[in-house]
């Protein structure tokens, strides 16, 4: 039977990704499994079958310590074929954008990367991306017989764990061809202080903020909700006000909190579209035409220096 395979280097995006699987493949009568590459990766079985797969493959050949990305393809493309897997979703993380083409050469198989959504209509998988530069969105209809599609992390939630755990666990011998690049030193990267795909307050800021001094008063805010930080892609590549891991929209995460409070930014469709899954949008900008508003539950339309001082202040006196 053909299956289904989810591999990320990252747990919670591949537990998002499970769930995803299990949504196509029961719409295509596959089964579904989860890739563990490096030593000791098979003591985390549990937890996959606990969220629904049926197999897990582990591969944990020493040179897949490092997770290098020559090597994961190769560990990857291996795991494929023992599972007979038509379909590999990979989270389309910095790691897995440059993984997914490389697997997909592998297997001879066409690839989509930065998808935002997944589907199944008369047989065939349609998949949902950004298009024209991110200035909109589009879906495509895989033909090709296999597929690798790097999917957004925050696509799909995460489903609730089953007590039940029934799985098996398939340990692959790995025959692996040294890479021609070498590790020759680990630096930690800055990275912000949680997970905002997982966060259920977020509140995001857009180029409505006129200097990074003006963060002060976003804090502030986020304090007081308890939320966390995020922001546009302006503001964390072009200015790096904030780290890349809060990004919001195209090359950046979908989130889907409770509440979602976007401060003085437009909403174009490559923010929009990784922001649907949220509960309640609030939105504060003094542009009443802004396309955010379209998806707002709740607006203010006023200038954020004066709005935001005040929420504040009443979230801080409580009810």
């Amino acid at each position: 039977m053909s299956s289904t395979l989810v591999y990320s280097e990252r747990e919670a995006v591949r537990l998002e990704l499970l769930a995803g699987a299990r949504e196509i493949a029961r719409a295509r009568q596959l089964s579904v499994a989860v890739a563990l590459l490096g030593p000791g990766s098979a003591e985390r079985a549990e937890v996959y079958f606990a969220h629904g797969a049926e197999q897990v493959f582990v591969a944990e050949d020493s040179m897949l310590g490092e997770q290098q990305t020559d090597a994961c393809a190769q560990a990857l493309a291996q795991i494929a074929t023992q599972a007979e897997a038509d379909l590999v979703l990979i989270g389309s993380t910095r790691r897995g954008r440059a993984l997914a083409p490389r697997l997909a050469q592998k297997m001879e198989a066409g690839s989509v990367t930065e998808a935002l959504g997944l589907a199944v209509h008369e047989g065939r998988l349609l998949v949902r991306r950004y298009s024209l530069g991110g200035n909109t969105v589009r879906e495509v209809a895989i033909t090709s017989p296999k597929a690798v599609i790097a999917v957004v992390p925050g696509t799909f939630e995460v489903a609730q764990a089953d007590a039940k755990v029934d799985g098996a666990v398939v340990r692959v011998p790995m025959a692996l061809t040294a890479s021609r690049a070498r590790v020759v030193e680990h630096k930690k990267k800055q990275v912000g202080a949680a997970n905002i795909e997982q966060a259920e307050r977020v509140v995001c800021i857009g180029r409505g903020v006129e200097k990074r001094e003006d963060l002060q008063i976003i804090e502030a805010l986020v304090k007081a909700l308890e939320g966390e930080l995020a922001g546009t892609r302006p503001l964390a590549y072009e200015f790096g006000w904030i780290p890349e891991d809060r990004m919001i929209g195209i090359s950046g995460k979908a989130v889907r909190p409770q509440l979602y409070v976007a401060v003085g930014l437009s909403g174009q469709i490559q923010h929009a579209a990784s922001i649907r899954g949220s509960k309640v949008i609030l939105v504060i900008n003094k542009d009443k035409s802004a396309p955010i508003f379209a998806m707002a539950d709740y607006g203010i339309v006023g200038d954020l220096y004066e709005v935001v001082p005040r929420l504040t202040q009443a979230l801080q006196r409580g009810p």
